[in-house]
C-alpha cells in the first residue's frame, strides 16, 4: 500500500474509527428502514393499477392502457439502470449524501407530484423520476451495508438489506388490503411521502458511514477492527479508485449480476403484476390480490433472515443458492400449471406462492453476501462501483422482462378497461348469454352476417335446443303448416289429447277437445274442429316429435329473437373481454415459463462467485486468515 500524498477533509456524516455495537446497528437500522420505504414507494402503482370494478385504478383514472403503463415501468427501470450505473461515484463522494437526498425527493414526489399529476403523462415524468432515485439507492444502501459488515456475518447483513425490496412489498400490500377497495390511490401515495419524509429526517440527522481509509478494506471478522483502522493510515485513497470501471466490469462481476437478475424475473413479476394478474383472471378485487402478497412477503421475510443468519453459521453460500433456485424452479412450474384452472382456490395460490417465496430467499440472501465478496476480491474500495455494475445489469434485465409482458399476455387491457362493463352486461342480459354461449362461433359470425338465412337460423335453433338440425327443420316446417291447429292441440289437456291420439273416433274426448279450444281462443264450435282434423293429417311420427321437441325448438326461437335484440355494441363488448378472459391464462402461462427459463441460467453461473463450497474449506481459510492477522499486528 502507498501513502496518501493529499490529505482529505472528513466529512460531517464520516466516522474515522470503526463504530461499536449500538451505533453500527442504528446506521444499518436506518439503512434498511429506508431501503423498504423506497421500494414501498416505487412498488405501489402496481398494487392500484387495475382498480377495482372499473374505478380506482391508475389505468382507469387515466384511461391508460395496459401497454402504455408497462411502458411507464419499463422508463422507469432503465432510468433506474443508468441511476445505478452513475451511482457508482458513492465510492468517491460517499454514501450518506446520497440516501439522504434520495428519500428526500422520492417523499416529495409521492406526497405532492403523484397527487398533482393531472394526466398519464404528468404520471409517467413522476413515476419516471422515483424510479431514477431507487436505482440509486440500488446501489448506495447495499454499498452502506457492505462496509459496517465483516465477511463472517455478511450473509446476515444482507439478508437485513434485502428485506427492503420485501418488505416494502408487504407494506404495500397490508396498506392496500387494509385501507379496501374505497380508498382513492392517490391517498396511498400521500401516506408513502408522509413516511418517506419523517425517515429523510431521521437520516439526515442521525446516519453516518465509514471514511473511505476504513472502508477500502476487506474486513473477515469484528477481531479485524485494530488491522483495518491502523491499515487505514497509509492507504492512498485516490490510487484504489482510479478507473473504477474497468476494474469492475469483469466476467464474475457481471455474470454474477446477470444470474440474479434472471432469477428474479419470478419476483419482479410478483411485486409489478400479480395484483393485476389475480384481478383479471381470478376475478379477485384490489384488495384481496394485494391481501396474497402479505403472505409472500412474509414468508419471504422469514426466509431472508432465517437463511442469512445459517449461512453464516455454516460459513457457506453457494449450496444455499442452489438448493434455493431448485425449490424456486419446482414452485413456479407448480404454480403455472394452476393459472389455467379457474377452480384453483386462494389458499392453494398461498401456500405454494409462500413456499416459493421461501426458496427465493433461500438463494437471494447467501447471493448478496457472496456478490460482495465477490467485488472484494477484485478491488474492496469499489464497493460501490460494483454494486454499480449490479444494478445496472438487474435493471436492464428487468425493464426487458417488462417490455415483453404486454406483448405475451395482450389481454390485460381489454379485462381492464371492459371487464366490469361486461360483469354489468351480463347482470343485465343473463339469458341471452347463455344463448350466445350455446352458439358455435361460425354460426355466431354467419348469423350476424346473414340473420335471415334459413340454413343458418335452423342450425343456430339445433345448438341452443339441442335439438338436431334435421329435426328442427321438421318442427319449423310443421308450425309454418298447420300453426293454427297446433296452437288449438296447445290449449287441449295432455290427457284428452292422449285419447284422441289412441282412439280417433272417441267422440266424447273429441267434444272434450272442441269445448277447450273455443273456450281458450274464442273460436267457433265449427272452426274448433276444423283444426282438430287437420291435426289429424299430421303422421304420427311427426307429432310424436312435435310433442317431445316443439317446446325446445320453440324456446331456443324465442332465446335468439332476444338475443337479436341485444344491442350490437354490447355485445362486442361482451365478445371481446370474453375472448381476452379465455386467452388471458394462457398468455400468462407462456410468461411464467420465462421465469423458470432465469431460475436455470442461474445455477450455472454460481461457479463465478467467490467462496467455498464446503463448511471445512470455509473453517481453513478463516484460521488462515486468522494467523494472518495476528502476524500483521504484531508486525505493527
Amino acid at each position: 500500500m502507498t501513502t496518501a500524498t493529499t490529505p482529505r477533509r472528513t466529512r460531517r456524516t464520516e466516522l474515522d474509527t470503526y463504530p461499536g455495537g449500538a451505533r453500527r446497528y442504528a446506521c444499518l437500522g436506518i439503512v434498511v428502514v429506508a431501503t423498504v420505504v423506497l421500494y414501498y414507494q416505487f412498488y405501489l402503482a402496481g398494487a392500484v393499477a387495475a382498480g377495482t370494478d372499473g374505478r380506482n385504478g391508475i389505468l382507469v383514472d387515466y384511461d391508460m392502457s395496459f401497454v402504455y403503463y408497462v411502458n411507464i415501468a419499463v422508463v422507469g427501470y432503465v432510468l433506474g439502470a443508468l441511476a445505478s450505473f452513475v451511482t457508482g461515484v458513492a465510492d468517491r463522494y460517499g454514501r450518506v449524501t446520497i440516501i439522504t437526498t434520495g428519500l428526500f425527493v422520492v417523499a416529495l414526489l409521492c406526497l405532492l407530484g403523484i397527487p398533482l399529476a393531472d394526466s398519464k403523462i404528468g404520471f409517467a415524468v413522476v413515476f419516471g423520476a422515483i424510479g431514477l432515485v431507487e436505482g440509486v439507492i440500488l446501489v448506495a444502501t447495499p454499498a452502506l451495508i457492505r462496509d459496517f459488515s465483516p465477511q463472517l456475518g455478511r450473509a446476515s447483513a444482507m439478508g437485513f438489506w434485502t428485506l427492503g425490496p420485501v418488505i416494502g412489498s408487504l407494506v404495500v400490500s397490508i396498506q392496500v388490503s387494509s385501507l379496501g377497495d374505497d380508498t382513492p390511490w392517490h391517498d396511498q401515495y400521500v401516506i408513502a411521502g408522509a413516511v418517506g419524509l419523517v425517515l429523510a429526517v431521521v437520516s439526515a440527522l442521525f446516519l453516518r458511514e465509514l471514511s473511505p481509509r476504513l472502508r477500502d478494506q476487506v474486513m473477515v471478522s469484528a477481531r479485524d477492527r485494530a488491522l483495518v483502522e491502523a491499515r487505514a493510515k497509509g492507504i492512498d485513497v485516490e490510487a484504489s479508485l482510479r478507473r473504477p470501471f474497468r476494474q469492475m466490469l469483469k466476467p464474475d462481476i457481471l455474470g454474477s449480476a446477470f444470474a440474479i437478475s434472471v432469477f428474479l424475473i419470478i419476483y419482479y413479476t410478483a411485486v409489478g403484476f400479480f395484483p393485476a394478474f389475480f384481478q383479471t383472471v381470478f376475478g379477485y378485487t384490489q384488495s384481496k390480490a394485494n391481501s396474497l402478497g402479505n403472505w409472500i412477503w412474509a414468508c419471504n421475510a422469514g426466509a431472508l433472515l432465517l437463511i442469512g443468519y445459517l449461512s453464516d453459521k455454516a460459513r457457506v453460500r453457494k449450496p444455499f443458492m442452489v438448493v434455493g433456485a431448485v425449490g424456486a424452479i419446482v414452485c413456479t412450474i407448480v404454480f403455472l400449471s394452476h393459472v389455467t384452472e379457474p377452480d384453483t382456490s386462494y389458499t392453494w395460490f398461498v401456500v405454494v406462492l409462500s413456499v416459493l417465496a421461501v426458496f427465493l430467499g433461500l438463494a437471494y440472501a447467501p447471493w448478496m453476501a457472496s456478490f460482495t465478496e465477490t467485488v472484494e476480491r477484485r478491488n474492496p474500495a469499489l464497493a460501490a462501483t460494483g454494486l454499480a455494475v449490479w444494478g445496472l445489469v438487474i435493471r436492464v434485465v428487468i425493464a426487458v422482462s417488462v417490455f415483453v409482458v404486454p406483448h405475451v399476455v395482450d389481454t390485460v387491457s381489454t379485462l381492464v378497461e371492459k371487464g366490469p362493463a361486461a360483469v354489468a352486461l351480463q347482470e343485465k342480459y343473463p339469458r341471452e348469454i347463455a344463448t350466445a354461449q350455446k352458439l358455435d362461433e361460425k354460426t355466431s359470425a354467419a348469423l350476424a352476417a346473414t340473420p335471415n338465412d334459413v340454413p343458418t337460423q335452423l342450425r343456430a335453433v339445433s345448438e341452443v335446443s339441442g335439438v338436431s338440425v334435421a329435426d328442427v327443420g321438421v318442427v319449423a316446417r310443421l308450425n309454418a303448416e298447420h300453426r293454427d291447429a297446433l296452437a288449438a292441440a296447445q290449449v287441449v289437456d295432455p290427457a284428452t289429447r292422449s285419447a284422441i291420439v289412441q282412439n280417433p273416433s272417441d267422440r266424447a274426448a273429441g267434444a272434450r277437445a272442441v269445448a277447450q279450444v273455443v273456450s281458450k281462443l274464442g273460436t267457433t264450435p265449427a272452426r274448433a274442429g276444423q283444426l282438430l282434423r287437420e291435426l289429424t293429417t299430421i303422421p304420427t311420427g311427426q307429432l310424436l316429435l312435435l310433442s317431445q321437441s316443439g317446446t325446445k325448438v320453440q324456446a331456443a326461437q324465442a332465446s335468439l329473437v332476444a338475443l337479436g335484440k341485444v344491442p350490437a355494441s354490447d355485445l362486442a363488448v361482451l365478445k371481446e373481454a370474453g375472448d381476452a378472459a379465455e386467452k388471458s391464462p394462457t398468455q400468462w402461462q407462456h410468461y411464467f415459463w420465462v421465469a423458470v427459463g432465469g431460475q436455470l441460467v442461474f445455477i450455472p453461473l454460481i461457479f463465478l462467485l467467490a467462496g467455498p463450497w464446503s463448511p471445512r474449506a470455509a473453517r481453513r481459510a478463516e484460521a488462515e486468515h486468522e494467523a494472518r492477522i495476528q502476524r500483521e499486528l504484531a508486525d505493527l
